[in-house]
């Protein structure tokens, strides 16, 4: 085994963490404040090449793999992880066409995707989140159009999205067998994206409802066959839970950065409150967690980038780096003490930024019912 990244990738990780010192570190708690879409830093970061990583060279893209994206993710989130959502989602959407699309589709969106348009992934609805096989929005098909009704929520960028990746049931069976995917322009008529629902953490990467009134939608625009939407979302989470995981990764990093720089720093009955045994406890119980959270995240990048099956590795790093960074962003608060509690210091964001890390892509409860259905194979 080889734990050691290439040049390459020490390059890109390199330069993402420059980037988010520069660019994401001194902004993150004024568009966190302002709930303000970080604008200015993404076009910086697709200036920089820093965007649209794992979308094949042919369509103007990167060429590279999910390890590269998971990287690059993390150092992101370890800036500001709204920031690192907002910069990622292009991701999840490309994903569907890069594997599911047909060339023509490809060659429609992936190009738009690499010049800065934003896509938005529109699974969750009010009733159905993690359940996927559950969603209701209904898309019928009238000749070579289909017609789609009803709403998502939680969309993530949809008030900036240009398109959207839509998941809808085309079928009269119930469950997974009845779901398809569709690539549906912004500005379709009967398409409406709500105002930005408020939120604990992450408060400068929009989430919105998505309502579809008799939304027209031509047959072309359908991602590969009738009926195959529940294996395409599936197929995206695989790609996709390694960068969610790197999220939590980065979080995980800046809460040990923070809290190390502070316990050597802050005094108590005359000593660095790192000398005090409780407290170098949590410190090296955090490295710990960072590291193992780490491994499994590279793991799972690593394994799909050679061509092998990574459902298990991917929910087992998603429920590990959530799991073990909000226990790492609450140690952090009680490093801090009272200034933890204080919006005067990063840890109090720190702590709201990783609950819904915890929630979305698949909540905790979810990855270890993946988990144990994988054990049984």
């Amino acid at each position: 085994m080889d734990f050691m990244l290439n040049d390459e990738e020490r390059q890109l990780e390199q330069l993402a963490r420059t980037f988010t010192q520069r660019e994401i570190v001194p902004a993150a708690a004024a568009l966190d404040r302002e709930k303000r879409f970080p604008q200015a830093i993404y076009d910086q970061a697709l200036k920089l090449g820093l965007l649209n990583l794992t979308i094949p060279e042919a369509y103007g893209g990167a060429g590279l793999g999910c390890l590269a994206l998971t990287l690059v993710t993390e150092q992101f989130a370890r800036g500001c992880v709204g920031v690192a959502a907002v910069l990622g989602i292009n991701a999840l959407a490309a994903d569907a066409i890069i594997h599911h699309g047909n060339e023509e589709q490809k060659n429609w969106v992936l190009p738009r995707l690499v010049a800065g348009e934003l896509a938005s992934y529109a699974a969750t609805e009010p009733g159905a989140g993690s359940d996927v096989a559950g969603l209701q929005t209904r898309a019928v098909r009238d000749g070579d159009d289909y017609v789609l009704s009803g709403n998502k929520i939680w969309i993530s960028n949809a008030t900036h999205a240009s398109l959207f990746v839509v998941f809808a049931r085309t079928g009269p069976q119930p469950g997974a067998a009845g779901l398809s995917a569709f690539i549906v322009e912004r500005d379709t008529p009967g398409l409406r994206v709500g105002e930005p629902l408020d939120k604990l953490g992450q408060r400068c990467a929009p989430t919105s409802e998505v309502f579809f009134d008799g939304c027209r939608v031509p047959l072309t625009q359908r991602i590969g066959e009738e009926g195959q939407g529940f294996k395409i979302a599936m197929d995206a989470f695989d790609h996709s839970r390694p960068m969610v995981a790197a999220f939590g990764v980065g979080v995980h990093a800046r809460c040990l950065e923070e809290s190390l720089a502070y316990a050597q720093t802050r005094q108590s009955m005359g000593q660095p409150i790192i000398r005090h045994q409780l407290v170098a406890a949590k410190l090296a119980e955090m490295s710990t967690s960072l590291d193992a959270a780490r491994l499994l995240t590279y793991r799972a990048a690593w394994l799909i980038d050679h061509g092998h099956r990574n459902t298990l590795a991917a929910s087992q790093a998603k429920l590990f780096a959530a799991e073990s960074v909000m226990q790492a962003a609450t140690e952090a608060v009680q490093i801090f003490g009272g200034m933890g509690y204080s919006t005067e210091y990063p840890v109090e964001k720190l702590f709201r930024d990783a609950k819904v890390l915890q929630i979305y892509e698949g909540t905790s409860e979810i990855q270890k019912l993946v988990i144990a259905r994988e054990l049984q194979r």
